[in-house]
């Protein structure tokens, strides 16, 4: 039986809807969503089976200027992406509007004869006039990509990007699936886990520390009815590990409680998750640092 497979780079500014996207498409937590711009930080890949189809989804961090070691990686790693791929997906963000830097990318990966799809995302936050209005800004585009809008909240033309991109895959045999078709990523369950807790600090710390923060499992031990995980935030400064404990360890409690609520779901079984603060100065820039963290800077 013959399917269609491979790969497609979902790529686009900090907080354009990407990882949003994958989890839609994936209909699984593939990666982590936060408000905040470059919450993905490595390529991700979402791998979406059917009978007829395997196609694998690299979400990618935001695009972004360099700041620092950890900057450095998440850039060179969209680089990697994009090569060898059948597809980009470029999501653009409705509210925030088509940029030079978004046309300027359609027009390279034209150039280099990689089809491009444009999600237009987030479109339940406008109204239908605002998606005309934006549709007719891609007009002058439209021999160079196609235009999908949709929302991944309301999973409204999700199907849809997918059929688009499904024609640009190559027809293979069912043998040549590059995942097993129960598999719908290619990170483990340790990586998982310290996103969802790195998403939950996130959330509730809010603006207070930017993105400041990693997080370290360095236990993971699972049973058959239960999985004990030990894990470090790791922050640069006393000042933000005060602030990730809160007053008498509110908040430490708080982002402990709700990762551990999530983590059941995707495990499905009880999670005891203990939580640790600790201070490493400078760490975007530790290279050996980064590394434990499953950025493998090294092999970018």
């Amino acid at each position: 039986m013959k399917i269609k497979c491979g790969f497609v780079a979902i790529i686009g500014k900090p907080n354009a809807g990407k990882s949003s996207l994958t989890n839609a498409i994936i209909s699984e937590k593939v990666s982590i969503v936060s408000p905040k711009p470059q919450t993905t930080r490595n390529n991700i890949l979402g791998i979406y089976n059917t009978n007829d189809c395997q196609i694998v989804f690299v979400d990618t961090p935001g695009l972004n200027q360099t700041h620092n070691g950890l900057d450095d990686y998440m850039q060179k790693s969209i680089k990697g992406a994009v090569t060898d791929v059948c597809a980009v997906i470029l999501a653009v963000d409705i509210t925030k509007g088509l940029t030079k830097q978004e046309t300027d990318l359609i027009d390279r990966y034209n150039k280099s004869n990689v089809p491009v799809v444009v999600a237009l995302t987030k479109i339940d936050l406008v109204d239908d006039k605002k998606v005309f209005e934006t549709l007719a800004e891609f007009s002058p585009l439209m021999d160079k990509c196609e235009v999908v809008p949709l929302s991944s909240l309301k999973h409204k033309n999700v199907n849809t990007i997918v059929d688009v991109v499904k024609k640009f895959l190559p027809e293979v045999d069912e043998s040549q699936r590059y995942f097993e078709e129960d598999m719908y990523t290619d990170k483990s369950l340790r990586f998982i886990v310290a996103e969802v807790i790195r998403e939950k600090a996130l959330f509730y710390l809010d603006k207070e520390i930017p993105h400041g923060i990693a997080v370290l499992v360095w236990s993971f031990e699972e049973l058959d009815n239960i999985i004990n995980i030990d894990a470090d935030i790791v922050c640069d400064k006393d000042s933000h590990k005060a602030i990730i404990l809160g007053k008498q360890g509110s908040m430490l409690k708080k982002i402990g409680h709700s990762a551990r609520v999530s983590i059941q779901k995707i495990v499905q079984k009880k999670v005891n998750l203990n939580i640790f603060i600790k201070v490493k100065p400078n760490w975007k820039n530790n290279l050996e640092f980064l590394n434990s963290l499953g950025y493998n800077i090294n092999e970018i």
